[in-house]
């Protein structure tokens, strides 16, 4: 079985991470029904046996259901594990629509009852899921580096910030990791945020760099109500038509490299910057065994550059979100 050989450590602090972690989300909501507590388990346990050490959540998956999937997988073995889990994105059970919330009182509350949902005494590394226009972001860090000094989460994390706000809130408290979409399809990072994260020596973590599936051969459910990509713009009739024909273009790529397409976008996210842990997400171990593999893929300077070609050349078409979902981003 193959294992990561590579750890690196989580920015400004001490934490040592896996250089790909697993990105727990779709275990609970959006790619369909929740995966059991059995069958959780057996799937981290599995990380666990290949190195990967960093487990990503939210209280918002699966309306704290996720991160209770976790504690009972490492229950015995939580010192082994790097827990990342996040706040701030408000939902009414399951539903979609949602607010965003870093006030000081909510953001006290929602860590003591993640603590409690995933029976520990500390959070590795607590994000705030989006940011909060109508809160000054030196107050919600601010009540986070108060939670540090009491030894309740190690270390601070920032999802989706613009980089004026990132720079604010790193002044006020060491930012240990920015967590954004990233993949060869999504690449806004790029203008901004991947210099300032290099700059301020903080660890950049990318979520979805298959792209919800796009770049590798998984197909939405179409008859499963419970996958959120039906109603996502990039995955709309000729937008996705668009979509799947740049990822056949970059299968080419992948066939003359003896990877998988999912392989190839994984390795290409890890080659653009030594301070990046992407988190690909996936319910079966099958999958994650492929995902690890990814590490044993390498590019020459003249590859990466045909594939910015080809991206370059081509537009996906569709936004990430709907109108609903984009709330708190770039902020």
């Amino acid at each position: 079985m193959a294992g990561i050989k590579k750890f690196q450590i989580l920015g400004n602090s001490d934490i040592k991470i896996s250089s790909i972690g697993l990105g727990c989300m779709g275990l609970s909501e959006f790619y369909g029904e929740p995966t059991s507590e059995a069958e959780a388990t057996k799937l981290i346990h599995h990380a666990m046996e290949c190195g990967v050490n960093f487990f990503d959540t939210a209280d918002m998956y699966g309306a704290g259901h996720n991160e209770k999937l976790i504690a009972a997988a490492l229950k015995g073995r939580r010192e082994q594990a790097v827990i990342a889990t996040k706040f701030g994105i408000v939902r009414e059970g399951n539903e979609y629509a949602r607010n965003v919330c870093g006030k000081p009182e909510y953001v006290r509350k929602s860590c003591h009852d993640s603590l409690r949902r995933l029976n520990t005494d500390y959070i590795d590394l607590y994000y705030i899921h989006r940011i909060d226009a109508d809160t000054p972001i030196e107050e919600t860090i601010g009540e986070m580096a108060k939670l540090v000094k009491e030894g309740k989460i190690k270390s601070i994390g920032l999802s989706e910030a613009s980089v004026e706000t990132l720079r604010r809130a790193h002044a006020t408290h060491p930012v240990s990791a920015l967590q954004s979409e990233y993949s060869m399809l999504t690449r806004e990072p790029e203008n901004e945020i991947l210099a300032m994260t290099r700059e301020l020596g903080i660890t950049f973590v990318p979520y979805s760099p298959i792209c919800r599936g796009l770049l590798s051969s998984s197909k939405p459910l179409e008859n499963d109500p419970a996958d959120v990509r039906k109603m996502l713009p990039r995955f709309q009739k000729e937008a996705y038509e668009n979509n799947k024909s740049i990822a056949e273009s970059l299968t080419q790529i992948a066939d003359q490299k003896g990877c998988s397409l999912a392989q190839l976008s994984l390795a290409w996210v890890i080659a653009q910057g030594e301070n990046i842990v992407p988190i690909p997400g996936t319910t079966k171990i099958k999958n994650l065994d492929s995902n690890v593999g990814s590490m044993n893929v390498s590019f020459t300077e003249k590859e990466l550059r045909d594939i910015d070609t080809l991206l370059t050349k081509h537009k996906v078409i569709g936004d990430r979100y709907t109108q609903e979902g984009m709330k708190g981003v770039n902020v």
